[in-house]
């Protein structure tokens, strides 16, 4: 978790949405803010790509439409982020700073025509940056209606162009310091790719066959430093400025991941997060609490959902709706996961450019839509739970037992060509041990590797393929100290620069298992194996096992078919006053949890609220100053009897004696402090003076 920073507390829960005022005429924006107040809108992101409107020729500024429409903001009380248009630069720059422009791995230069399309080490292109926002920031900075700063929009643009060369080299030599120490660290003698020189080195650009997997790994972890630092440019500026507001830039889920998010954490005065699902199953909300968990994780306490889509999902190439529920209860999934706001992109449906077709909170059909409606609700639903944003005094927002390891180094690390398997992809398994947690009713944090992991007393390390010693330590450390470590195939096989680890694997962690593997052994699709024992319901494992020994650990499971029949798969081992657990083999959806099902039982690790989680209800405490706040969100079929020591914000009812929670929604308890153990879940059993959770409000909505 950051240490850095106080936590965000922005005196109420944000809610709104990208406004772009210089996409529609005049009366629209009149018509924008009336409609904003009758949703409870109380603040919005302003201009995020409106570079051309703000500088329509290199050194010509235009801010008389941007000053009138921040005052018909705030003279509406509607609150703003600010956002530096950076993300896309004008056509004018382009034309003039050609240099500037991305370069693929194929050496093909990008041309204009679309947004994110810049060389981030281009000199050009972090002068214009640091002067529009030096600019933005001498004029709005010191807003009594702006709430933060929203730099740039989405880092995550490779280069791979000759600014790219000389960026990473430099990085390089600050790194390694001498050829030599590179030269070392990448392997270089395989294939006769020693260098001789800096100037030989050039990013991982398209080749006759396989690139090298330390400079792989290295090219990502500069890219990633690059970015950081023409945020931090920005956001120099900005500070330079006087304006003293906070400042952040939005992280990206779930497909792709270009940044380090640990380090950048610590340059963030709140993390923000745009977040997209890619499911229109119940795996939805499982994305929602995944996310949600990391942002918490990587801002150390409460963040800002920065953009989620209000009535669609994007997927494979269609625009699928949003029920009103789904839209409803994944908002107060944030919430309860720790985010201050609850943010759209955007607030009007756009009727021209690329994303005509992304929702918005108004959509096209106008205000005589089921869309709109729900956004209005929403914003009622917000306004009841409002005092649910004030932070804690001290400790985490929410209480987590086990912490899971993540790391964009394993990320990309499993992305490199030619690994033993294709099918394993670090987002997915990491997706999977998560979503595995949650339908246990586990709380769960993310760290890095070396973060304090005293508040713990579960560590699970899953596929963090490149591990240096100083990981490898701190988990045994971990471990021998008093808590359980969980460790998953294809961690610690290499050390920090992509170099294999000799001896049997996992390399850096064999003595803490107590076990070891000889080989890899891959499954073909289709493929499944059984997986038996004697404390336990069978497994199936699907595209990975191998074929493990034991030193000191015991076998808990067993390969019961296929050529490793007869050996160990999952391993248990004392370690100091703690344990270890190896899984060498990747489990089906129900075996994976019918594992955690084991392991948690032998960590004394207790859900959130006993018994809410087989019913299908989603239970999240989410910890304020002076209460804590119980989330349930029924995602399951039966209708439920809650009885809690508190009060139901949604309809103000005490719960003491019991109220029906319906199938399909929310509520939210007021308990005090460490209550939740109180709280007790059952079917419901029909009765005529049966008291409904929810609220008038949420009858209509039903």
């Amino acid at each position: 978790m950051s240490t850095c920073h106080q936590p965000f507390d922005p005196g109420h829960l944000l809610y709104g949405g990208d406004w772009n005022p210089d996409q529609w005429p005049r009366e629209v924006w009149r018509e924008d803010v009336a409609l904003m107040r009758k949703a409870h809108v109380n603040t919005v992101t302003v201009c995020p790509f409106s570079w051309a409107s703000m500088e329509p020729r290199e050194g010509h500024y235009e801010f008389g439409w941007l000053d009138d429409a921040i005052e018909l903001l705030a003279d509406a009380g509607i609150g703003f982020f600010l956002a530096t248009p950076t993300a896309s630069p004008p056509p004018w720059f382009t034309l003039a700073h050609p240099d500037a422009l991305a370069v693929t791995p194929s050496g093909v230069q990008l041309r204009h025509g679309s947004r994110d399309t810049y060389a981030i080490a281009a000199p050009a292109y972090r002068e214009a940056c640091r002067r529009i926002s030096r600019l933005l920031a001498e004029r709005y900075g010191k807003h009594p209606a702006l709430r933060g700063w929203h730099v740039h929009n989405e880092y995550g643009t490779i280069d791979y162009g000759p600014h790219a060369e000389r960026g990473f080299r430099h990085w390089l030599k600050d790194k390694y310091g001498d050829l030599d120490n590179l030269n070392d660290a990448w392997g270089t003698s395989f294939w006769s790719q020693r260098y001789g020189s800096w100037e030989e080195i050039l990013p991982p650009v398209a080749t006759q066959y396989l690139p090298n997997p330390g400079l792989v790994l290295d090219f990502r972890r500069y890219s990633s430093d690059e970015m950081r630092s023409a945020y931090l440019e920005q956001a120099e500026q900005i500070r330079a400025a006087g304006s003293t507001v906070p400042i952040t830039t939005n992280f990206m889920l779930p497909d792709w991941n270009n940044l380090e998010q640990w380090s950048w954490a610590e340059d963030l005065d709140v993390i923000s997060l745009d977040h997209y699902l890619d499911s229109t199953s119940h795996e939805a909300e499982a994305h929602v609490a995944y996310g949600s968990d990391l942002a918490r994780s990587w801002s150390g306490g409460p963040w800002i959902l920065m953009e989620q889509n209000a009535t669609q999902i994007k997927l494979r190439g269609r625009a699928l709706p949003k029920p009103p529920e789904r839209t409803i209860r994944d908002s107060l999934g944030y919430i309860a996961r720790g985010s201050q706001s609850c943010m759209f992109f955007q607030w009007r449906a756009s009727t021209a450019g690329a994303e005509q077709w992304h929702s918005g909170m108004l959509p096209h059909a106008g205000v005589d839509s089921e869309g709109f409606r729900t956004v209005v609700q929403l914003g009622q639903i917000l306004k009841r739970l409002d005092e649910v944003h004030l932070p804690p005094v001290d400790g985490p927002i929410v209480h987590a037992d086990v912490a899971i390891v993540w790391h964009a180094d394993g990320w990309w690390a499993l992305q490199t060509p030619d690994l033993p398997s294709a099918d394993i992809i670090y987002a997915k398994e990491l997706r999977a041990t998560h979503r595995a947690l949650r339908r246990l009713g586990i709380a769960t944090d993310f760290v890095a590797p070396g973060a304090s992991l005293d508040s713990y007393r579960l560590l699970v390390v899953p596929c963090l393929y490149p591990m240096d010693e100083q990981t490898a330590a701190w988990i045994s450390a971990f471990a021998r100290t008093g808590g359980t470590v969980v460790v998953t195939y294809l961690s610690g096989l290499a050390d920090s620069n992509m170099r294999v680890l000799p001896g049997g694997y996992p390399g850096r962690l064999r003595d803490l298992l107590g076990a070891y593997s000889e080989a890899l052994c891959p499954l073909e699709p289709g493929v499944r194996h059984r997986l038996l024992s004697a404390r336990g319901k069978p497994l199936d494992a699907v595209a990975w096992t191998e074929h493990v020994h034991l030193t000191h650990a015991r076998s808990v499971y067993s390969y019961a078919e296929g050529p490793l029949a007869g050996l160990p798969a999952i391993t248990w081992a004392r370690a100091g006053a703690g344990s270890a657990w190896y899984v060498s083999a990747q489990l089906t959806r129900p075996s994976l949890q019918d594992l955690w099902c084991l392991i948690l039982h032998d960590a004394d690790v207790k859900p959130t609220v006993v018994g809410a989680a087989p019913l299908g209800i989603e239970a999240v405490v989410r910890r304020s100053r002076d209460a804590d706040y119980l989330f349930l969100m029924h995602d399951g079929e039966i209708d439920v009897d809650v009885t809690a020591p508190g009060v139901d914000l949604m309809s103000g009812i005490d719960l003491s004696e019991g109220g029906l929670l319906r199938a399909g929604s929310c509520t939210v308890i007021r308990l005090q402090p460490n209550a939740a153990h109180a709280v007790s879940v059952a079917i419901h059993k029909p009765a005529d003076d049966s008291t409904h959770l929810e609220s008038d409000l949420n009858r209509e909505y039903q």
